[in-house]
């Protein structure tokens, strides 16, 4: 997926700026330990030490295998634009699922207690804008397919986000009056034929959007299914190219 633009989409004025050193990009990572409650979360921070002052910060929100290689590579390729990336925990310290039945049982978890969904969120967004690179003002997030669901969550909180991509995500479960809480813009990129977000599920919140005055786009492909960002067609080489 190619992710400058959908970054770009939720920070414009930054984005140029930003854009122009990235060539030059020395990337620094680290694991950072926190906490959401008593439970031990580790999350992935990528920047380009090279940036002299605040910049824009992005929260990634992971897919269902947790932090898998994709995740981190996904990570560092935002990061290689210029933002300071924080790939959040949601699952806990060293909880990887290796299956997709685990993957399956793992986010069945969060998908059943959606408080506890919107706290580990929370906790992942307060580490990110307390780095001392990170500009709070101009903080975007971007979510993968169980990260899209999260990610929803999150900014129906209220949370201070100029916006939200949700990248073949669910749409499934959300309390309608909380979209009146988003502050920020969101992206969904979507696949026509994905089964695990049917079009219904991505028409009833796009209804809650309209209804919440939510400024929104939906970037919608066909031929696409669900994780598109690994494509299996040529619809799905389209999707993931744009």
């Amino acid at each position: 997926m190619k992710i400058a633009r959908i970054v770009t989409f939720v920070l414009t004025a930054a984005a140029v700026f930003l854009q122009a050193g990235a060539a030059q990009a020395a990337l620094k990572t680290q694991w950072i330990d926190y906490k959401q409650g008593d439970t031990a979360l580790s999350g992935f921070l990528v920047y380009d030490d090279t940036v002299q002052g605040r910049r824009p910060g992005v929260l990634m929100i992971h897919d269902r295998s947790g932090f898998s290689e994709g995740t981190l590579a996904d990570a560092q390729m935002i990061a290689k634009l210029g933002y300071v990336v924080f790939a959040e925990d949601i699952f806990g310290k060293g909880i990887v699922p290796k299956t997709v039945p685990e993957m399956m049982s793992t986010i069945a978890i969060y998908d059943k207690d959606r408080p506890l969904m919107r706290a580990r969120a929370l906790a992942g967004f307060d580490v990110l804008k307390a780095q001392p690179m990170v500009d709070p003002a101009k903080l975007a997030s971007v979510g993968y397919c169980f990260g899209g669901t999260t990610g929803i969550e999150l900014i129906e909180t209220g949370a201070p986000l100029l916006g939200f991509v949700s990248v073949h995500g669910a749409f499934n479960n959300f309390a309608a009056e909380a979209a009146k809480n988003i502050k920020g813009r969101v992206l969904i990129l979507h696949g026509a034929e994905d089964p695990v977000a049917p079009m219904e599920e991505v028409n009833a919140v796009i209804s809650q959007f309209r209804a919440a005055k939510v400024d929104f786009e939906v970037n919608l492909y066909s031929g696409a299914a669900h994780g598109f960002t690994k494509p299996q067609n040529p619809s799905e080489v389209r999707a993931d190219d744009e």
